[in-house]
């Protein structure tokens, strides 16, 4: 690879970066609403060249092009239609309100969405939000607490410095940008002197993948993968001083609060001392993920050959960046038809690049499948229950 920025770590800036996976063509967005099975096939595809740098722990995308990631039109990425990760929005908003004091005061949530976290911190708290999204859509609902939020269809940048706030939260954006360390300077510049003005943010947490096997989150959407050294790394060198750093979500996410520092930072700080893996620790997962990925699939292949030859009808329920993964990494479009979803707004569409329809579960009634393949344990015990009360008895299996 010639183009020496593309092997640049874009935390530490160091060029001490080994590539060690490589997916070719997978999806460029997954969530990304398709209409027909025929626009669904046709989808724009990327590759994915993982590099592991050395000094940071930190992992990035080398094939990565920014300008195929247009957040636009039909996006559709809400996970609150779910009763767990409902739940888990609902007690980290309590916390972080409980936390930071955070009543009558100002709040700024970048990368928004529909707004829906936004509205609880706003509820909650009896606080007042400006959310940005260009992404974002209204549906013409009204929904309690509304009244209290006003969303920006833009990217957040420095045009909106003036947008002063006492809380700032950014949860799965980072990983999205190509230059974190450019997005987050100007974050800081935005908070000035203020320097009681905290930030949270949350992104996927790359160990999680490389220790549990959570192969179906490499999508190329993102183009960072954080660990916590190198998310604690990226946010001291941008001069802010670490409160609490901690895995969530049973391990799949990091979430990062910190202060701005009143000091100047340098020109590359190593940052604070985290838990977790050293980046020696580290290096010898990463050289082991090349084979362990690969026998992961080829178990997967086995898996549909059995229940091909068993007669058995499989369907996968989770139609987010890890159903789309799988689908497209197996490429078992005519032994998985259908991918069921809770989200309305996918219901009746097509996974980009395989072209399943997606599905309500209330299809699976009349479907009947022997198998359910679920693609997040974290909601196992809420499908166990919804397909129980659907009155069928698939059995259920992780992927």
């Amino acid at each position: 690879m010639n183009d020496l920025s593309k092997t640049t770590c874009p935390v530490c800036l160091s060029n001490n970066v080994d590539v060690f996976f490589e997916i070719r063509q997978v999806p460029v967005h997954c969530n990304v609403l398709h209409s027909s099975r025929d626009e669904a096939l046709a989808a724009p595809m990327g590759d994915l060249q993982l590099g592991f740098c050395r000094e940071c722990g930190h992992v990035f995308n080398l094939a990565f092009d920014p300008s195929l990631m247009a957040y636009e039109g039909e996006y559709a990425n809400p996970l609150h239609c779910s009763p767990h990760f409902r739940s888990y929005a609902e007690s980290l908003a309590a916390r972080l309100i409980e936390r930071h004091d955070l009543h009558e005061k100002k709040i700024i949530e970048i990368g928004c969405g529909d707004g829906e976290f936004l509205r609880l911190l706003c509820k909650a708290g009896g606080n007042r939000g400006v959310g940005f999204d260009p992404s974002y859509v209204s549906d013409g609902r009204s929904v309690a607490g509304s009244e209290r939020v006003t969303i920006i269809k833009d990217f957040y940048s420095d045009q909106y410095v003036d947008q002063q706030a006492d809380f700032i939260c950014c949860r799965h954006v980072l990983e999205h940008l190509d230059h974190p360390r450019r997005f987050l300077r100007s974050v800081r510049r935005a908070v000035g002197d203020r320097s009681e003005t905290p930030v949270y943010f949350e992104v996927p947490n790359v160990l999680y993948t490389l220790w549990k096997l959570g192969i179906w989150d490499l999508i190329y959407e993102h183009y960072s993968y954080f660990s916590a050294t190198s998310l604690d790394r990226l946010f001291t060198s941008c001069g802010f001083v670490i409160n609490d750093l901690r895995e969530t979500y049973g391990g799949q996410f990091l979430g990062i609060e910190a202060l701005p520092n009143p000091e100047k930072p340098g020109p590359m700080t190593s940052g604070a001392s985290t838990s977790g893996p050293s980046v020696e620790a580290m290096a010898r997962d990463v050289k082991a993920f090349a084979e362990r990925y690969r026998d992961k699939v080829r178990r997967w292949h086995g898996n549909v050959d059995k229940m091909r030859d068993a007669g058995q009808e499989a369907v996968v329920w989770g139609a987010g960046s890890k159903g789309v993964t799988f689908l497209n990494v197996l490429g078992e479009q005519e032994r998985i038809r259908y991918a069921v979803d809770i989200n309305p707004q996918k219901q009746g569409m097509y996974v980009p690049g395989t072209g399943q329809q997606i599905v309500p579960p209330a299809f699976l009634q009349d479907h009947e499948p022997d198998v359910v393949i679920v693609m997040n344990p974290v909601y196992e015990e809420e499908i166990r229950k919804t397909v129980a009360s659907l009155g069928i008895s698939p059995e259920l299996i992780c992927a």
